[in-house]
């Protein structure tokens, strides 16, 4: 009975020093794991603040986009109401003077009507 006792013995202290082992390199890990977790997050709050400086500049850059295309659009509109208006005006009547001095020569006017000619249809195609 005594040699079963040795042989227990034995066993469980080869376990407690197998565990004392691993449990030595579990805190060896963990304690390199704290070393490097530290330059990390240094590098890491670094990353971040430079990339909230380049947001605020393209935010800057973004607003000053967006008054720059409000004076375009405004400018475009102020162009349009004064050379679109009058453009529009002297394209009527440059039309309009041509349309009544062809008129005044009898072209493009049906003498019984006194409405525009149409242009004939072709016949034949398409119709039974």
């Amino acid at each position: 009975m005594a040699v079963f006792w040795a042989v227990l013995v034995a066993f469980v202290a080869l376990t407690l020093l197998r565990l004392a082992r691993l449990l030595g390199e579990a805190s060896k890990l963990v304690r390199d794991l704290g070393d490097q977790a530290a330059p990390l997050l240094d590098d890491m709050t670094t990353t971040v603040k430079r990339a909230n400086e380049q947001l605020g500049r393209t935010d800057v850059i973004t607003k000053q986009v967006a008054g720059v295309t409000q004076n375009v659009s405004a400018v475009t509109t102020v162009m349009t109401s004064v050379v679109g208006g009058p453009l529009v005006k002297a394209a009527a009547f440059s039309y309009g003077v041509r349309k009544a001095l062809s008129n005044r020569d009898g072209e493009g006017r049906s003498a019984a009507s006194g409405r525009p000619q149409l242009p004939a249809r072709s016949s034949g195609k398409g119709r039974k």
